[in-house]
């Protein structure tokens, strides 16, 4: 089994320290460089590529690595999807401790992102989405997260591990707060 601590991106660039810095506004077109010939390569296998994490919310301090949801039908199709990445030039890491997710390295001729398959409908998937959204949708929300971020950073520039279980709390209390208003607001339609 693989330490589900272990990062996508190569053993040299988890030992860089954590830095977090200013929206670059370059972010959506480094996304776009990733998920054109991954969308060429999975063709149909891919019924959607999603930008997620922090870099896919306009005005948020982030490390400036894009993170990268591709959608899947089935979990079935994974290896037909892990044989078509790897002739991109992708590394399959596994689930890294996270079912429903595989990761996958990518080569350093791509702008460094983090690369996750996921079928559509994975509890991984839907919490980049409500978390992405949630933080688009809420500016005080993601000015909020953006001063824990650089906090964090500052505290646990040499742990990575540490860095991200620091925000944990935080994406947990949003997940929670979405999923009981969606709860409300569907029980709201239900009476009425």
């Amino acid at each position: 089994m693989k330490d589900p601590r272990i990062d996508p991106i190569s053993p040299e660039e988890r030992a860089e320290p954590v830095v977090v810095v200013p929206y670059d506004p370059a972010w959506p077109a480094s996304f776009e460089r990733v998920r054109a010939p991954v969308a060429e390569a999975l063709g149909d296998l891919a019924v959607g590529i999603e930008h997620i994490g922090s870099t896919a919310v306009p005005g948020l301090e982030a490390k400036p690595i894009v993170d990268v949801d591709v959608v899947i039908r089935r979990a079935g199709d994974l290896d037909e999807v892990m044989r078509r990445l790897g002739q991109l030039g992708y590394t399959h890491l596994g689930d890294l401790g996270i079912v429903g997710r595989e990761a996958f390295r990518a080569t350093k001729q791509m702008p460094r992102h983090h690369l996750y398959v996921c079928a559509s409908g994975a509890v991984p998937l839907q919490a980049h989405l409500i978390l992405r959204d949630a933080l688009r949708g809420d500016p005080a929300l993601a000015a909020q997260y953006g001063a824990l971020k650089r906090e964090l950073a500052e505290r646990y520039r040499e742990d990575r591990d540490a860095y991200t279980e620091g925000k944990s709390v935080f994406i947990t209390a949003v997940l929670l707060r979405e999923r009981d208003g969606r709860d409300k607001r569907a029980h709201r339609r239900r009476k009425g």
